[in-house]
């Protein structure tokens, strides 16, 4: 039960994990007038969980899990992570998320959390968020399931919660698409990911999206 209790504690919004500022790539689409409505969010967020986070993030954030705190496998997945990331928005703000992530953790007294910025400072590791979540979140008795739900959800609850901010939808819309993508989730948490699994992404119109707001000269979210 405890660790269920650790789940819920890290999928919410509130933890300081840096994702107030990541926009998921809805600020770009946005501009580009692909995101005007809920409609569009859940067409658009469940995109993300199928071609991106299932594929990529979840994938390395497994495959972090199952490194067991080997630092060395560790820093492999986070470079493997930073060269399949497309724009530097992106990367960055991976990057950013991871510090912040594990600056929190080992601010509570964290032990995994504190030995991975000791390897983000000696540029061993890189810090994306989820190659650090997947090394530390089974120091919280969370299993594969768990760590795999918890991501999922903070995706998909992420991108709702800046579509908000960027005044596409509003707050009880927003819970209706995160409500409607659980399902989702569920589902492609079922999928086994093997050892061997290759990281893969296919949204280049996001990418693209996001590398174009990246260069507007007012934005709201660093990506």
């Amino acid at each position: 039960m405890l660790a269920l209790l650790h789940t819920i504690w890290q999928a919410d919004g509130t933890f300081p994990s840096g994702s107030f500022a990541f926009s998921y790539g809805v600020e770009g689409a946005a501009a580009l007038g692909r995101v005007s409505d809920k409609t569009s969010l859940l067409s658009l967020v469940a995109t993300i969980l199928q071609f991106r986070w299932a594929t990529f993030d979840r994938v390395a954030l497994l495959q972090a899990y199952r490194a067991s705190m080997d630092l060395s496998k560790v820093a492999r997945i986070d470079h493997d992570v930073e060269a399949s990331t497309f724009g530097d928005s992106m990367r960055t703000g991976s990057r950013r998320n991871g510090g912040s992530f594990l600056a929190s953790h080992s601010a509570l007294g964290n032990d995994a959390a504190t030995a991975l910025r000791l390897c983000v400072r000696r540029k061993e590791c890189l810090g994306h968020i989820a190659v650090m979540q997947g090394a530390v979140w089974p120091t919280l008795g969370m299993d594969e399931r768990l760590v795999q739900f918890a991501s999922g959800y903070m995706t998909a609850s992420g991108i709702a919660s800046a579509a908000v901010r960027l005044g596409v939808v509003g707050a009880l819309q927003a819970q209706g698409v995160v409500s409607e993508a659980l399902p989702l989730i569920e589902t492609l948490v079922a999928r086994e990911v093997p050892e061997d699994a290759r990281l893969s992404s296919g949204l280049p119109f996001l990418d693209i999206a996001s590398a174009r707001q990246a260069q507007a000269s007012l934005r709201l979210f660093a990506n």
